[in-house]
């Protein structure tokens, strides 16, 4: 059986090189299952630039020269908070430029998976295949880690209505990132979206005590 194809998107401050490091337990986890396939966001993000926690800095090779963002919720310092209320973003329609060229270059992807601002970001490019805005998308499934909804006016579009495709939230409940609260406030977003709790922190969890939930999702689109 070939494993399913899932194209993954970072975290704010990360970028696919770093990120893939992270996820390092999660591909042996699921080896059998899925072949992870990592993208850059094509936003270089300032050192002195705020962000969301040093959790999310990039420790990955190519230090913060490396580091990168999907989009800014301040257009005149560059930097991105989740917390931060804004009217308009900067940098949006680039990062999804990025994942278009990805699709055609490297598709076809069966899911799409995203961490932290990356979870919100796959949740807006969800909503663009349903409005099939986006002809090249076709991701039958998506896992959003630490996700939530982008506090931009701009963004409000993307959150009706509920999402049909398939989803799987996953998040902590010792998240000081983005807390749980804020992951919850996605769920009405996406129709039965399916949920993964962990106690720890803002990270994608990969122990074993997680594996069935992931397999028993992915099952359904293998």
């Amino acid at each position: 059986m070939a494993p399913l194809r899932v194209l993954c998107i970072h975290g704010y401050r990360q970028n696919r090189t770093s990120f893939r490091e992270k996820t390092g337990a999660l591909r042996k986890l699921l080896k059998k299952q899925v072949e992870l396939v990592y993208l850059s966001a094509p936003h270089c993000v300032r050192q002195a630039g705020g962000g969301e926690a040093p959790e999310e800095e990039n420790t990955g090779p190519g230090g913060d020269e490396d580091s990168r963002g999907w989009w800014f919720s301040d257009v005149q310092a560059l930097s991105f908070s989740a917390q931060q209320q804004c009217e308009e973003s900067l940098g949006l329609g680039d990062s999804v430029t990025a994942v278009r060229e990805a699709v055609k270059n490297e598709g076809p992807f069966d899911g799409i998976l995203g961490f932290s601002q990356g979870a919100a970001f796959v949740a807006m490019l969800c909503w663009l295949q349903e409005q099939k805005l986006e002809p090249d998308f076709n991701f039958r499934f998506s896992i959003l880690v630490a996700g939530f909804r982008s506090a931009c006016e701009e963004h409000t579009k993307f959150y009706s209505p509920p999402l049909q495709i398939p989803s799987m939230h996953v998040f902590g409940l010792e998240d000081r990132v983005i807390p749980d609260r804020m992951s919850r406030e996605l769920l009405p977003s996406f129709q039965e979206p399916q949920v993964l709790t962990h106690p720890g922190g803002h990270f994608v969890p990969a122990a074993s005590a997680h594996r069935q939930a992931y397999q028993a999702f992915l099952k359904r689109f293998q």
